[in-house]
């Protein structure tokens, strides 16, 4: 089976070629434009293997496209390629309507004007599968505020039929690109399935996001900046366990379905980051505490209060369960981030420094 995987320089990208490669006997065509955040370096391992090729190619690029298909002739799509960080989004949104939008429309004409070129037994097998977020449903129901309405029910998860409802550039980008796919479907009977994930984390992570921007400022005894009260609640979910789950889509799953997937491990951003400093006061003692580093900053505008997935479809249809807990994956996370300093360094080339992104102000209203 040849599988064509857009964004595959990415963390999630890279974490799918490398578990198809090693874990299978499947082709991979790797089509990344290389972003910033887009980096061969986390396919170092499989690059040589007979089984993997890359094309430099941004998705927006319908020439591009069809000679990548005309080349290749694949057997399915899984579409990773996006601008995937919400604060990114809130002063910089015309890439992500862009890539995220655009880009998946571009991929779906590109894919299907292929799909039609097919003999019938082909046709029939061809998957177009779309990888997306939780975030497209906005939040949800906080603890603190079923406590203060006097409420103590179950909080309610994100299901597959939940409603859309995005709060941020980002999240209405993806949303959109999510009803773009089902529009092909049911408009051109182009066989396609949806996936909406947790918050991802695990080796070769940007470092813009969340757990490695922690990580590595802990290292260099910089401050850590929490959002709010960092009563944020995310479901987090092991890359490595992500990447098994989209594998099982792409070849198990069913046209027209769409499934969540999530990692079963809710948290609030403080303790996220009070569990990595608690690793490093282990791993890398020194003479305060990492937690002395906590700062506290002005919240992000819009930022979502809790997100949390029912994966139990996964579970039932296509037996699919992560396989790490949110203190085994964490660990194994900054274990990896403590052994791969080059890497992080190579990545940051002068245009990120883990400063704050999304922050708005007089210089940023209004572009």
């Amino acid at each position: 089976m040849k599988i064509l995987i857009t964004g595959g320089a990415g963390f999630i990208g890279s974490a799918v070629i490398r578990h198809i490669i090693n874990q299978t006997n499947n082709t991979v065509i790797n089509v990344d434009k290389l972003t910033y955040a887009g980096n061969l370096e986390s396919l170092q391992s499989v690059d040589k293997n007979e089984r993997y090729c890359f094309e430099q190619v941004d998705i927006c690029n319908r020439c591009e496209l069809d000679r990548v298909f005309s080349t290749h002739k694949p057997d399915a799509v899984m579409h990773l390629a996006a601008e995937s960080h919400v604060d990114r989004s809130i002063t910089g949104p015309a890439e992500f309507i862009q890539t995220n939008i655009v880009g998946t429309y571009t991929l779906l004409e590109a894919a299907r004007e292929y799909w039609n070129s097919l003999e019938e037994r082909a046709k029939l097998a061809f998957r177009f599968h779309h990888i997306s977020t939780d975030e497209v449903y906005g939040d949800l129901p906080h603890p603190d505020e079923q406590e203060a309405n006097g409420q103590d029910k179950e909080l309610p998860l994100f299901t597959e039929q939940t409603s859309y409802a995005p709060s941020s550039p980002y999240s209405a980008s993806k949303a959109s690109s999510d009803h773009l796919v089902r529009a092909w479907l049911r408009t051109y009977g182009f066989p396609t399935i949806i996936t909406n994930c947790s918050n991802n984390y695990g080796p070769y992570h940007f470092p813009e996001k969340l757990i490695p921007l922690v990580i590595l400022n802990a290292l260099e005894g910089k401050k850590l900046p929490i959002y709010g009260k960092g009563d944020q609640i995310r479901d987090w979910l092991y890359v490595e366990d992500h990447a098994r789950a989209l594998y099982k889509v792409v070849t198990e799953g069913k046209v027209g379905e769409t499934y969540n997937i999530g990692g079963h491990n809710e948290k609030q951003n403080i303790e996220v980051v009070q569990t990595i400093c608690s690793i490093l006061d282990e791993l890398v003692p020194k003479e305060l505490n990492y937690a002395e580093q906590i700062t506290f900053v002005n919240d992000r505008p819009g930022h979502d209060r809790r997100y949390a997935i029912d994966s139990s479809k996964m579970s039932k249809e296509l037996n699919w369960t992560p396989i790490e807990t949110f203190e085994t994956g964490l660990r194994k996370t900054v274990q990896w981030y403590l052994s791969n300093q080059n890497w992080c360094q190579n990545v940051q080339d002068g245009s990120y420094q883990r400063e704050r992104l999304g922050e708005i102000n007089s210089t940023t209203q209004g572009k």
